[in-house]
């Protein structure tokens, strides 16, 4: 009797997700000599997400095809779907309600430590923000940035590092999805210019 309670209790478990997920830092393997170089030197406290906004591996059913990348808004989260119910999860920093991106885009284009321009719709909602930040890890972008379209139009909604990673799992920003840069040069690894990307 009592093997059938702990089977059952098993498979409750396991049905429930609390042992299909796999905290997996990101490899340093998509890291280059500039990023270990840059990335050492940063100039902001060296703070890690814990528990649920660590990079994970989980199961993730979905129709979506391998190379999908879908930013559930609601909980903080951006995925990589892998296939075979698979996915790597990201802890994100989202939008505020009112200026969150919501729909499907595309990878239009990719950059290696973007440099900033902030938008006068920015300037106007932070004052005293410089015109120009030049690439590096002072810059807001952090190490890389995805950029969104929908067609051949930029949304200017984009999924970048941050320098800012105290603020994972919160939605803060202008609207744009921010990860730690150590994961988002591993997502940038894995998604190519064209890559679906749905915005939840």
């Amino acid at each position: 009797m009592m093997w059938r309670v702990v089977g059952a209790l098993l498979t409750g478990l396991m049905l429930s997700g609390c042992v299909s997920e796999t905290i997996a830092p990101a490899p340093e393997t998509a890291m280059t000599a500039r990023d270990k170089q840059l990335l050492a030197n940063k100039p902001y406290p060296n703070v890690k997400p814990s528990g649920q906004y660590a990079r994970h591996i989980v199961e993730y059913p979905t129709n979506k095809k391998p190379g999908t990348v879908v930013v559930d808004t609601p909980n903080k989260y951006l995925y990589y779907v892998e296939g075979n119910g698979k996915a790597i999860r990201y802890g994100v920093t989202v939008g505020e309600e009112s200026l969150a991106f919501r729909g499907q885009a595309k990878v239009g284009r990719k950059t290696e430590w973007p440099s900033w321009t902030p938008t006068p719709e920015i300037h106007q909602r932070i004052a005293g923000l410089p015109s120009y930040v030049a690439p590096g890890p002072h810059n807001p972008m952090g190490a890389r940035a995805l950029y969104l379209y929908q067609g051949n139009q930029d949304t200017l909604f984009r999924i970048h590092g941050t320098n800012q990673p105290e603020y994972i799992g919160q939605a803060i920003s202008s609207g744009c999805i921010r990860m730690l840069n150590e994961d988002v040069i591993d997502l940038y690894s894995r998604v190519p210019v064209g890559a679906e990307v749905v915005v939840l």
